[in-house]
């Protein structure tokens, strides 16, 4: 084995190790506790035994997605804008920015609400983190990509965005997002994680945010046609919503400040999901295709490049998609 690849076990064996051993229990803020992805992180940090303040202002977050946490003294819920000043009592270890509008639909709806969360709301995180002197992690996107003209994406990729388009709200405020997390880190010395986070699934998915997933699974269990806009050849990178936990706690625990890409890189194209969605659901009305109505902007593939994912966090995605899919299925099932 070579000098470099022994390096780089050792790191990855040292990295497993704090992770299985467990550290000191820390105080943790998560900003859009209640959001999907934001539950799936409460659990996660509680049930590794520390201690978590939960923020959302329940713009987009469902407080139905934390409910199972009530009577837990080692959480608490804070009802708060985070665009808005933050203050937060006693001691802070940890800051993950998680609040944001981040489906098509709800940033259109709500489009300046977008833009703050990813200025003000990052500012004021940030601001959080450097009084308390804690690690601070930031959700950012592949949308930073826009439409790539490189494929699959690395994060070396500066991304081909229209600032001025519909999903620019979106895309421009998580761009700010890295740059403003970035100059905290050179500037004031805070240490800072950047999170790329990929087309994420799973259960506490809103049947209504407008993404693919719940629009496909809710049609199917209603018996209906999945509806696909254009001619389906658009593609996708679909990563179950546990992988990308254990990415992104990977990621806080890593001594790196860099993006990391956390996304599943196998790709396949919108018809091609429609009808394995079809399948794993009994449904036998099929796809109708519709006039592109996509969004001025809205790329036409997305993939990400895992490989320093894989290298610095001895990381990549373990559930394939017809596993994660079929417990996708079984909690909408309750909700159709």
């Amino acid at each position: 084995m070579s000098a470099a690849a022994n390096c780089g076990t050792l790191r990855a064996a040292s990295l497993l190790l704090i992770l299985r051993d467990g550290i000191d229990p820390m105080r943790v803020l998560i900003t859009g506790a209640a959001g999907f992805l934001g539950s799936h992180l409460c659990d996660r940090f509680l049930a590794e035994g520390h201690d978590v303040i939960g923020m959302d202002n329940l713009i987009t977050g469902n407080t139905d997605n934390i409910a199972h946490l009530a009577g837990n003294r080692a959480f608490r819920f804070v009802h708060h804008d985070v665009t808005n000043y933050i203050y937060v009592e006693g001691p802070l270890d940890v800051v993950l920015h998680f609040a944001s509008p981040a489906s098509p639909i709800d940033y259109l709806n709500f489009p300046i609400q977008t833009l703050k969360v990813g200025s003000l709301g990052t500012h004021n995180t940030l601001g959080v983190a450097k009084a308390k002197g804690a690690r601070f992690l930031l959700a950012s996107t592949s949308e930073i990509y826009g439409d790539p003209l490189i494929h699959p994406q690395r994060e070396d990729y500066p991304g081909n965005v229209n600032t001025i388009g519909p999903r620019g709200v979106y895309d421009e405020a998580k761009r700010f997002a890295e740059a403003i997390t970035m100059a905290y880190h050179r500037t004031h010395g805070v240490d800072t994680r950047i999170a790329r986070i990929f087309n994420t699934y799973g259960p506490r998915m809103r049947l209504d945010d407008g993404r693919v997933v719940p629009n496909f699974v809710g049609q199917a269990l209603r018996g209906e046609r999945l509806t696909v806009y254009g001619d389906g050849s658009q593609t996708r990178s679909f990563c179950y919503v546990s992988d990308l936990i254990e990415g992104l706690y990977r990621l806080l625990m890593a001594d790196f400040d860099q993006p990391v890409n956390i996304g599943n890189p196998s790709e396949m194209s919108i018809l091609q999901f429609a009808e394995l969605v079809n399948r794993l659901t009994d449904n036998p009305a099929g796809v109708i295709f519709k006039e592109d109505l996509r969004i001025q902007g809205d790329p036409q593939t997305r993939q990400p490049d895992i490989t320093r994912a894989n290298r610095v966090l001895n990381w990549e995605p373990r559930v394939d998609l017809p596993a994660g899919l079929e417990m996708t299925i079984e909690y909408f099932k309750d909700r159709v």
